[in-house]
């Protein structure tokens, strides 16, 4: 059995070696997956017309993150904002969560009207992406946030919003939001 391999450059590298090599990326990504706490479910997304039927019943406000495909900072917002456990618990708890393709031809109903994703998005005004809207569970539309939000400021928003900060009349200059209780 040979135990060196050749790499044309003259170098030689034995076979446990490069058996090493070859395990240590995946010994770190079994690691990695490993170090997630088993709760850690993610955001529970739902589409359009499921997500406002499940508002409707339940009586939580909805999220809608309004992307495209294409859009870097969406996918940043996913990576850095929603993929945190924090972040994804409390969004579970207090709210409907929704994804909303603004380029989608989906058929989609909206106040009595069936709308493409395209369309929804244009009556909401959404002119960038990512951008958060918030409903309340009824789908009446309370506002828009354009743009990439880290953690920390998103969960201030949302904190606003889902503990019922906004809907008391407290400004949101004066709004600092309790500390979580876990």
């Amino acid at each position: 059995m040979r135990t060196h391999t050749s790499f044309g450059d003259g170098r030689r590298w034995s076979l446990q070696r490069a058996v090493a090599a070859l395990a240590l990326p995946a010994l770190f990504a079994a690691a990695l997956v490993a170090a997630v706490p088993a709760g850690a479910a993610g955001v529970a997304w739902r589409g359009w017309n499921e997500g406002l039927a499940t508002a409707a019943g339940s009586g939580k406000p909805v999220i809608v993150d309004v992307y495209t495909d294409w859009c870097g900072w969406c996918k940043r917002m996913d990576r850095d904002t929603y993929s945190r456990v924090d972040v994804s618990d409390y969004l579970n708890r207090h709210f409907v969560m929704v994804r909303l393709n603004a380029e989608s031809n989906e058929r989609l109903m909206y106040a009595g009207h069936a709308l493409t994703g395209r369309t929804l998005a244009g009556g909401f005004q959404v002119t960038g992406y990512p951008t958060t809207i918030f409903l309340r569970a009824s789908g009446e539309h309370l506002i828009n946030v354009p743009g990439y939000l880290p953690p920390e400021k998103f969960m201030k928003l949302v904190r606003y919003i889902g503990d019922g900060a906004m809907d008391r009349g407290v400004k949101w200059e004066e709004y600092t939001p309790e500390p979580e209780a876990h």
